[in-house]
């Protein structure tokens, strides 16, 4: 799948999250710019410098976390298509991020196909 020059913005607090989703993606699709932040304040700045086609982001992050990152995103962009990717968090916590806007949720440990299915809506890979 060719998403050449489509913008990723993976925002997790663990370099190690970070890696494996950027491993993942590139598994299943090649040719993509990726920008990495390591919590809820750089996925903000990094998004209105760069305006990601496609964030992948942690809920539960220090300084600021997930949902207060979508939130203002999805404030400064209205057609951001932000994912979250989380191994924890409340469903209280999950119901707000989609009521703010988030496109979708995997659960960590994630799987292949799901990062699959995600570039190819979310991306329109081929």
């Amino acid at each position: 799948m060719d998403i050449n020059n489509k913008k990723i913005l993976i925002c997790d607090d663990s370099v190690l999250a970070r890696k494996q989703l950027k491993d993942a993606v590139n598994e299943v699709a090649s040719g993509a710019v990726y920008l990495e932040g390591k919590n809820g304040i750089e996925a903000v700045e990094l998004y209105k410098a760069e305006k990601p086609d496609l964030v992948f982001m942690d809920i539960v992050m220090p300084e600021k976390d997930g949902n207060e990152a979508l939130s203002e995103i999805r404030a400064f962009d209205n057609d951001a298509v932000i994912i979250i990717v989380s191994s924890v968090g409340t469903q209280e916590q999950l119901k707000k991020a989609i009521q703010l806007g988030a496109k979708d949720f995997i659960q960590k440990p994630f799987e292949k196909n799901q990062i699959k299915e995600i570039i190819e809506l979310r991306l329109g890979g081929k």
